[in-house]
């Protein structure tokens, strides 16, 4: 049994594993053609999109999220039995409660593991890595395993032309854990909300009203795509540029930009606007189309599993969606 209950000694905080996972259920834009009226090249021009992998019927977050826990377990030959704590990014879960990051802890049976799950939409995973970065960083806990999932095919809206094309289905997950040695992996932060939007992007099962206006109680995501993308090519933006100066660095120190893959259009225009250059930025866009908290950790893990990523090179993971929320972290690899 793994103590959770430690002595506050500081240390540093350094990732040592990753793993993902998509359903193998892949839904193609010639397959969306036949849903609404839309098309391959419509879809491509506008979205970057061609295909989605979809959760089955009785495929939930938590299954995807123990997959890609599992996938981690099995390429790196490493146990978690020993993991105090567990945080899962989804805004799908299974259920309300209980969470998603308890599901994960009762399949491996970890035992003194604390857990939760945190909803911060598209910028969920990267405000897990912040959240588990100050446990470790604390002294409290010495192993936090990082969760990003998603089954947002479950709430999509399948008549909806402009949002039923984004949306995919897909897991990632990383081990954090104290080291004693050396810099820990996490070089700066950031953090930015804006909850007066957040009737611009959003999902509610409940009749409520949001920045004065009164909002649609079907499930399903709602989203203003024009205005939408208005924030994120200006206020993302402005936040990157932010954490680089916060930092004490540049573009040119950063070998890898993970923007959330909300759509290559935003991506396109982030890297415009912030000087990154598209042959150093990773998306999982392609291939697995929108995934919201799981979208960085997929492209990050495509590109590790290519052999592109190497030790000692530093990346800027940012975040942003549904809130409307932000959070970015510059990491520096050492796997």
């Amino acid at each position: 049994m793994n103590a959770n209950v430690r002595s506050g000694v500081r240390s540093n905080a350094v990732i040592t594993a990753i793993g993902s996972y998509v359903p193998e259920r892949i839904l193609t834009n010639a397959d969306l053609e036949k849903l609404v009226d839309t098309n391959d090249e419509w879809i491509v021009q506008r979205t970057g999109i061609r295909e989605r992998h979809i959760a089955a019927e009785c495929q939930f977050t938590s299954h995807l999220g123990v997959a890609a826990v599992q996938n981690m377990i099995e390429r790196y030959n490493i146990s978690i039995t020993d993991v105090d704590y567990i945080i899962a990014a989804t805004s799908t879960p299974d259920a309300v409660f209980p969470s998603v990051a308890s599901q994960v802890q009762s399949h491996f049976g970890i035992e003194g593991c604390g857990t939760a799950d945190i909803q911060a939409a598209c910028a969920g995973f990267t405000a897990a890595i912040q959240l588990a970065n100050g446990l470790l960083l604390s002294g409290a806990y010495r192993k936090v395993l990082v969760i990003g999932a998603e089954t947002l095919s479950k709430i999509t809206d399948y008549t909806d032309r402009t949002t039923c094309i984004l949306f995919g289905d897909g897991a990632g997950a990383i081990l954090m854990e104290a080291s004693d040695e050396g810099q820990g992996d996490v070089l700066a932060v950031y953090s930015k909300t804006d909850g007066a939007r957040g009737h611009l992007l959003y999902r509610s099962s409940l009749s409520s009203i949001l920045g004065g206006e009164e909002i649609k109680t079907n499930g399903l995501i709602v989203q203003n795509g024009r205005e939408v993308y208005k924030w994120a090519v200006s206020q993302v933006a402005e936040s990157v540029n932010t954490l680089l100066e916060r930092s004490g660095l540049t573009t040119a120190d950063i070998d890898w930009f993970i923007p959330h893959s909300a759509n290559m259009r935003i991506i396109e225009a982030l890297c415009e606007r912030t000087g990154f250059t598209l042959d150093k930025t990773l998306s999982s866009i392609k291939w697995y189309g929108n995934t919201s908290a799981a979208s960085i950790p997929l492209a990050l893990d495509e590109a590790v599993k290519a052999g592109s990523v190497r030790n000692g090179q530093q990346m800027l993971l940012f975040g942003f969606g549904g809130g409307l929320t932000q959070a970015g972290v510059i990491i520096r690899w050492s796997l």
